[in-house]
């Protein structure tokens, strides 16, 4: 998964940019969890942890999708 579209995932999902300066990561917030989590942009491939880390600091839980 490319980071920008991650980063359209998030925006979807709510969560908002709190700091973005001059290196590699983002700081995103979830109003979900209410937690900040980094996000590395930009980058064309992400690890598949790295977006499922992301994805759980955001909130999501493929689990429930189960249920």
């Amino acid at each position: 998964m490319k980071s920008a579209d991650l980063l359209k995932e998030l925006i979807a999902a709510g969560c908002e940019l709190k700091r973005h300066k001059a290196s590699s990561h983002q700081i995103w917030w979830s109003p979900i969890t209410g937690k900040t989590f980094p996000v590395p942009h930009p980058k064309k491939d992400l690890p598949l942890g790295t977006v499922r880390s992301i994805k759980k600091w955001r909130g999501f839980n493929p689990r429930r999708l189960w249920r």
